[in-house]
């Protein structure tokens, strides 16, 4: 049995871990006989800092919401322990203290958003006194006009508006952890933009944040440290500099001179488009230059780079054999 003490532990000074995960499984029982095993989550191991945004990343069906379910004593692990800000998972008192947006959730529609804010202020007993100006800071932090807010049928609002009421009814309790399960799904360019604002808004005021996601830009812009989960197996956990590496390498573009001169010398990954040449620089800048000098070709550009988070999450999916989301 593994000790609350041992969990606990952080060897990381700068920080307190609030979210701590130690071979946490989770298998389904399905089938009409109850006979079939379908494994969701695999000896997952993490942990989570203070004031950390974390992005949990991975294709359809690679147990994020399993695990985020299990985090929240939503559904049972199989095996394996969790703590929730130093307390075994379920902890009623814990539960006070987090805020949770679900992917799909069910709002009574024929609400409005203040009375549905409203219902769920009185679900967490903060009184009557307080719950005006309570609302009124939120709809503010999620760009929801007051007076639609009053007036207007959850029925009648747009997905983005939708997710913004979520996130509203997930601050209600101003909670120091907030979960939220692919708060971008869905959404159009300018909704992603909002959320993503929010979250910032969010980190800013030092919260704790865990999200799913699959839109990978978003996470690049946002998270302290991610985690790439696939088929309930956590195949790395870091930030993106652990992660990518903070080597960048020289993307160069040019325009070749009058002779097919071999470039495999001087770059890799190297692409051809009529005349052009596209690649990574291996060798010495400066060395580079004079020789595309004398050889009269033309130099269009020379940027660093890294690979982004999305190239390198479809090739650590490749390198594990898993070529689609099924």
């Amino acid at each position: 049995m593994i000790a609350t003490a041992n969990l606990s532990e952080n060897n990381d000074t700068r920080s307190l871990a609030v979210v701590e995960t130690y071979k946490l499984s989770k298998v389904y029982v399905t089938g009409f006989w109850m006979n079939k095993k379908v494994p969701s989550l695999n000896d997952c191991t993490l942990k989570v800092y203070k004031g950390e945004t974390f992005g949990l990343l991975g294709p359809n069906g690679a147990g994020k919401t399993t695990l985020l379910k299990t985090l929240l004593g939503i559904i049972r692990p199989t095996s394996g322990k969790a703590l929730l800000l130093g307390k075994p998972l379920g902890d009623r008192q814990v539960k006070q203290r987090l805020g949770y947006l679900p992917e799909n959730a069910y709002y009574y529609d024929f609400l409005t958003a203040w009375e549905f804010l409203s219902f769920i202020a009185d679900l967490f007993k903060i009184p009557k006194s307080q719950q005006k100006q309570k609302i009124l800071q939120l709809l503010d932090l999620v760009g929801l006009a007051k007076q639609t807010a009053q007036k207007k049928q959850l029925r009648q609002y747009s997905k983005g508006m939708m997710q913004r009421v979520g996130m509203a009814q997930a601050l209600i309790n101003d909670p120091e952890i907030v979960f939220f399960d692919e708060p971008m799904s869905g959404l159009d360019p300018l909704g992603r933009y909002q959320v993503r604002q929010i979250i910032l808004s969010l980190k800013e005021q030092g919260k704790t944040i865990f999200f799913n996601s699959h839109v990978l830009s978003d996470v690049e812009k946002i998270c302290d440290r991610i985690a790439i989960l696939a088929r309930g197996e956590l195949l790395k956990v870091g930030s993106l500099d652990e992660i990518l590496g903070t080597k960048k390498s020289y993307h160069v573009v040019l325009k070749q001179g009058e002779n097919n001169n071999d470039w495999n010398q001087w770059l890799t990954h190297i692409k051809q488009e009529n005349n052009f040449i596209s690649g990574e620089l291996t060798g010495n800048q400066e060395e580079f230059i004079h020789y595309v000098k004398s050889i009269c070709a033309e130099l269009i550009s020379m940027n660093l780079s890294r690979d982004s988070l999305e190239e390198y999450f479809i090739r650590i999916l490749e390198e594990k054999g898993i070529t689609s989301s099924q």
